[in-house]
């Protein structure tokens, strides 16, 4: 999947990554692939730094 397709999530149990627009499909928040219900938000690969003083 594109970084363009909104949020990503990936399944904890199989790893499948599923796009925010496809869960909007579904009634309840489950994995397209395994049906498991926990979803992980993945982080972008960009590193936000702060300079502190």
């Amino acid at each position: 999947m594109s970084s363009d397709t909104g949020i990503i999530y990936e399944c904890v149990r199989c790893g499948h990554r599923v796009s925010s627009e496809e869960l909007k499909l579904y009634d309840d928040v489950r994995c397209s692939r395994c049906g498991y219900k926990v979803l992980k938000k993945i982080r972008p690969p960009i590193v936000k730094r702060v300079k502190a003083e």
